[in-house]
């Protein structure tokens, strides 16, 4: 068995990682809020240990986590379905669509390729040029009639860059006419500053955004993601496949408390803004060409450096090596933006080993 994604800090720490035993792992390959879960998540899970209704199955529906989120988005309750992590999702739309072809961007997130596979689909590219990796016009030529999935992620990831919102529209308008499922994964669109597309799902009925608490919230141990979708078709078709009770009653109770907790995002978010700024002048002054992410997370790259990874390994940090991403290479890494003092110390170690 093979893993292939940021946040492996198991296996780091069974192979000896983490300096030594002196302390634990500094984790910067998965792009998770630095802050932690929210104080009322947090508060509301402790108090959930003691409730009698972890005995009960939870509500398979989510309904007032839904509604929430309802508020949050100012779609009907209908158009929200949740589920374990937004990857579970992924591979729930996959297997309720059923497509014969699905076009991807590269790189991209791989689970969309994996959950494509398992429900039979053909895998179409279209490959973001180096090196400025932007989607551009050009995609719209790829979608044709036979494109019966689209999965764009915004802001990108690796990349951290997003796309402008108008050629999401358009792309969105040449979906309608192909009778393309378009999947916009937003789940890092929170970090950004701009809007998520949530005013367009009235529009154009084959749009589907996939959210997650995961990375915001600090709740990637929870698992909790839930999609947005005008068509009840698609909401029925998604909550239908997969077993009945897809969020439990913790991750339920969570996300509901950290939704309340508004101060949290705001810090969070100033936070990251200023932070990102700095890892980016840190990394370029170390000589890394980096690219100008929106969110939470860098790319960055020097040619020639192969083995940055298991450099910073032996200093207890961890970074995301990019290699098993389609059109990049072993020499492009991505790290996630963390509190100032870890940001410093990911910064020195990468002075002493580059």
């Amino acid at each position: 068995m093979n893993y292939t994604h940021g946040g492996d800090i198991w296996t780091a720490e069974a192979g000896g990682a983490g300096g030594g035993g002196a302390s634990p792992l500094l984790d910067f390959s998965a792009n998770i809020s630095p802050l932690g879960l929210p104080a009322a998540a947090a508060g509301a899970l402790r108090a959930a240990v003691g409730d009698s209704s972890l005995c009960a199955y939870p509500d398979a529906f989510s309904r007032a986590l839904t509604e929430k989120l309802a508020e949050k988005h100012g779609v009907p309750q209908a158009s929200i379905v949740c589920g374990n992590g937004a990857a579970d999702l992924i591979f729930r739309l996959c297997l309720w669509r059923r497509p014969g072809r699905v076009l991807l961007a590269a790189p991209g997130f791989s689970e969309y390729a994996r959950a494509a596979a398992l429900a039979g689909a053909g895998v179409s590219w279209y490959d973001l040029a180096p090196p400025a990796f932007r989607t551009g016009e050009d995609i719209l030529a790829h979608i044709t009639e036979g494109t019966d999935m689209l999965f764009l992620t915004n802001p990108n990831n690796p990349t951290g860059l997003l796309t402008d919102r108008a050629l999401l529209l358009r792309i969105a308008e040449r979906c309608e006419a192909t009778g393309t499922l378009f999947v916009v994964d937003e789940c890092f669109i929170e970090f950004t500053d701009a809007a998520p597309l949530d005013d367009a799902l009235a529009a154009y009925p084959h749009l589907v955004l996939l959210h997650a608490f995961t990375k915001f919230y600090a709740m990637a141990g929870l698992r909790l993601g839930y999609i947005l979708a005008a068509d009840a078709a698609v909401c029925e078709g998604v909550f239908a496949t997969g077993q009945p009770w897809p969020v439990s009653t913790p991750a339920q109770v969570a996300g509901l408390a950290a939704l309340s907790d508004k101060a949290y995002g705001e810090r969070l978010c100033a936070l990251i803004k200023k932070e990102r700024v700095k890892l980016k002048s840190g990394l370029e002054r170390l000589g890394f060409a980096v690219w100008d992410g929106a969110a939470n997370y860098l790319l960055f790259q020097k040619t020639g450096l192969l083995d940055l990874k298991e450099r910073l390994l032996g200093r207890g940090i961890l970074i995301r090596s990019c290699a098993n991403f389609r059109g990049l290479d072993a020499s492009y890494y991505r790290a996630c933006v963390r509190l100032p003092e870890e940001n410093g110390r990911l910064l020195a170690a990468l002075e002493e080993v580059s």
